[in-house]
């Protein structure tokens, strides 16, 4: 019995972070894996395709500055991403929505698994040689980054989101001001939140990291840095979905009541 439950520990530890009983250490954790990715992805897709596909406020400063100028190709590839975009939150949303009533406690795992089998897909985007392929493969990329910040936002209680690098920083500089105040002029109140700090920093930091991963695995073996990706994905959402002694089925599932 001990030798089953120490082989069901890692089964066990990532059920956790799907589980429809969110902590803020989970949250985390979960925020960790999917900010090393996005950062991967983000990072390859600028190797892959030569656009950013996370960057939501740069594709509406080129829709201004485009238009302004009469460049309707780029306008309509800004377009394209936002539209992917919103479109993979939306799809997200919906998934999650729909899972919690048709499959209880697998709501999280199900987006998951789905971004996982998108981003294997992608990984055959190298047979897209033309401009429209180019730009479908550009739109499957954002869509997937669209889900991937939704999943997080709806998991976390919008507490945490991987892809929106300039509010974490934002609110990293608020945090070092309030620290600055502090010592200029202690005993006033204003303090920053430490913890805060330390999860915001770990955050960026993994993004960062799995950018710099993601960019050079993407420049050597191209589209194909997906694949591994993809597996990290689904391995964190298959535990979630796999039946077994661990999971409960159903959106009516409730605790069981003592054994007689």
């Amino acid at each position: 019995m001990a030798r089953r439950t120490r082989f069901l520990r890692p089964l066990t530890s990532a059920k956790v972070l799907v589980s429809h009983r969110r902590s803020r250490g989970s949250d985390y954790v979960l925020a960790l894996f999917l900010a090393g990715i996005a950062g991967a992805s983000n990072a390859g897709g600028f190797f892959a395709l030569g656009q950013y596909t996370s960057h939501m406020t740069g594709y509406l400063s080129q829709i201004a500055d485009s238009l302004a100028v009469g460049n309707l190709l780029v306008t309509g590839t800004a377009l394209l991403a936002i539209g992917a975009f919103t479109a993979g939150a939306a799809f997200c949303a919906f998934l999650v929505h729909w899972a919690r009533h048709r499959m209880g406690r697998q709501q999280f795992a199900l987006p998951l698994a789905v971004q996982g089998v998108c981003l294997g897909c992608f990984a055959f985007g190298g047979i897209f040689t033309t401009t429209p392929g180019r730009l479908f493969a550009l739109a499957c990329l954002c869509f997937i980054m669209g889900m991937q910040n939704a999943t997080i936002t709806k998991i976390s209680g919008a507490r945490i989101r991987t892809t929106h690098a300039t509010g974490m920083i934002t609110d990293i500089g608020i945090e070092g001001g309030r620290a600055i105040y502090r010592l200029v002029q202690p005993g006033r109140g204003a303090s920053a939140d430490l913890r805060k700090l330390r999860i915001l920093l770990s955050i960026v930091g993994t993004y960062v990291l799995g950018g710099i991963v993601g960019a050079m695995g993407y420049a050597m073996v191209g589209f194909y840095f997906s694949l591994p990706l993809a597996v990290l994905l689904l391995a964190l959402a298959a535990p979630g979905l796999s039946p077994g002694p661990l999971t409960r089925r159903g959106p009516a599932a409730k605790p069981e009541g003592p054994r007689p």
